[in-house]
C-alpha cells in the first residue's frame, strides 16, 4: 500500500471516475485491495509514470494490478453511490455537494473558496481547492439545508457511517468554525452521522466548545508541514498561525472533545525530515492528539504538481515508529467516532498500529 500510495497507479481504462480537483484525496480513485478501501493516486504526473498498472476491469469489476509482468493483486473499484443519482429541488446535483471518500464516508468542502487561494503569493502550494469550482463539479457554498439532504440521502441509500466537514477558510478570525457549527447543527437535525469538522485554530478558544455543542464528534486542526521553515515556503498565508498556537489549540481541544477525538493532517514530502516530523509527533501523541501522516499527492494544476512524492521506504521510516507511538498512547483509528484517520484510505497508518 505504501508503494501505491507513493507511486500512483496507471490505468488502461478509463471506465471509473477518479477524483479531481477539491479539497482531500485529489486526483485519486478508490481501490478496493485485500478487503480494504484505498485512495490511490492516478491522476497525477507520478502516477502516469508508476509501475504499477491496472488492467481493464472484467465483468465482475475485478482488474488485477500488474508491475511488469508480473501479477501482484486483484482489485475492484467501488461502484457509483447511489445518492449521485439525486439532485436538489433547485437542480444541483447531490454529487456536487458531498462525495463519497473511500467506502462509507461522505465528503464536503463547505466553502469552494479560501481568503488566501487566490493570492499564490500567500496560498498554500499543494492546494486544488478551486479546480473543482473552476470545473463546474461544485458549487461555491453548501448551505445547512443542502447538506443535511445531501447527508440523510447516503446514510439510506449508501450506508454511509461518517462525514467530513472541511472549509476553505473565510476569514482570520474564526476561521471557519461559524460555518462547521451551523452545517453541523442541521445535518445532526436530520440524521445521527458522526461528524468530523476541520478548520485552521479559531482566534478564540471558545469556539471549541461551540463546536462540541453544535454536534462535531472529531475535530482535525491540519499542520500539513511541521517545521517553520517548510511552513513558510509551502504554505505561507497559513503559515502565519505559528506552530506555537496550534499546540496551545490541541491543548484546549482535547480538553473538549477527548484524547483521540483530535486530529492533524501531516503531508510527509513536502521538505520536513523523517526525524523533524516523528519529533512532532511524539509532541502530538503525548497530547491525544492523532497525527494522521499521509505521502503528498502532487495535484495536477497546482504550483507544485511536479514536486516529487515521497520514497516508499521514507514512508515506512515515519509510519513504523509513529505505529509504536500511537500504541504506547492508546491513540487507535477505529476507536475514532470520524474523520480522515478514521477512514484512513490515505495513509498505511493504520496497518502500524498493532
Amino acid at each position: 500500500m505504501n508503494e501505491l500510495q507513493s507511486l500512483g497507479l496507471r490505468l488502461e481504462h478509463d471506465s471509473v471516475a477518479d477524483r479531481r480537483g477539491g479539497a482531500g484525496p485529489s486526483d485519486h480513485k478508490a481501490v478496493n485491495i485485500g478487503g480494504k478501501t484505498v485512495m490511490v493516486p492516478v491522476a497525477t504526473v507520478t502516477a502516469s509514470s508508476s509501475p504499477f498498472v491496472a488492467a481493464q476491469p472484467d465483468a465482475h469489476g475485478i482488474s488485477v494490478i500488474r508491475h511488469g509482468e508480473r501479477a501482484l493483486a486483484k482489485i475492484a473499484f467501488p461502484r457509483q453511490p447511489r445518492f449521485y443519482r439525486l439532485q436538489t429541488l433547485d437542480g444541483v446535483p447531490y454529487s456536487h455537494i458531498a462525495t463519497l471518500h473511500a467506502a462509507d464516508v461522505l465528503a464536503t468542502t463547505l466553502l469552494q473558496s479560501c481568503i488566501r487561494y487566490n493570492n499564490r503569493q500567500k496560498s498554500c502550494q499543494f492546494c486544488a481547492i478551486g479546480q473543482s469550482l473552476a470545473a463546474g463539479k461544485t458549487i461555491l457554498r453548501k448551505t445547512p439545508q443542502q447538506l443535511a439532504e445531501v447527508a440523510r440521502a447516503a446514510v439510506l441509500l449508501d450506508n454511509v457511517k461518517h462525514m467530513v466537514m472541511t472549509t476553505g477558510t473565510p476569514n482570520a478570525t474564526d476561521r471557519g468554525a461559524a460555518i462547521l457549527c451551523e452545517s453541523t447543527r442541521a445535518v445532526k437535525a436530520a440524521v445521527d452521522l458522526p461528524i468530523q469538522g476541520q478548520c485552521e485554530p479559531p482566534d478564540q478558544d471558545s469556539w471549541f466548545e461551540r463546536m462540541k455543542t453544535s454536534g462535531i464528534d472529531s475535530l482535525g486542526m491540519h499542520l500539513e508541514a511541521v517545521t517553520p521553515e517548510v511552513r513558510a515556503r509551502i504554505m505561507p498565508g497559513k503559515a502565519a498561525v505559528p506552530l506555537t498556537r496550534y499546540m496551545d489549540a490541541f491543548d484546549v481541544a482535547v480538553a473538549v472533545f477527548g484524547r483521540g477525538e483530535v486530529s492533524t493532517y501531516i503531508l510527509a514530502g513536502l521538505g520536513d525530515t523523517i526525524e523533524a516530523i516523528l519529533s512532532v509527533c511524539e509532541q502530538l501523541t503525548g497530547k491525544g492528539v492523532y497525527p494522521f501522516v499521509v505521502p503528498f499527492v502532487p495535484i495536477v494544476g497546482t504550483p507544485l504538481e511536479h514536486h516529487p512524492s515521497p520514497d516508499p521506504r521514507f514512508m515506512q521510516d515515519i509510519l513504523q515508529p509513529l505505529g509504536a507511538m500511537l500504541k504506547q498512547a492508546g491513540l487507535h483509528s477505529a476507536d475514532l467516532k470520524a474523520g480522515c484517520a478514521k477512514c484512513g484510505a490515505c495513509s498505511a497508518l493504520s496497518a502500524y498500529e498493532v
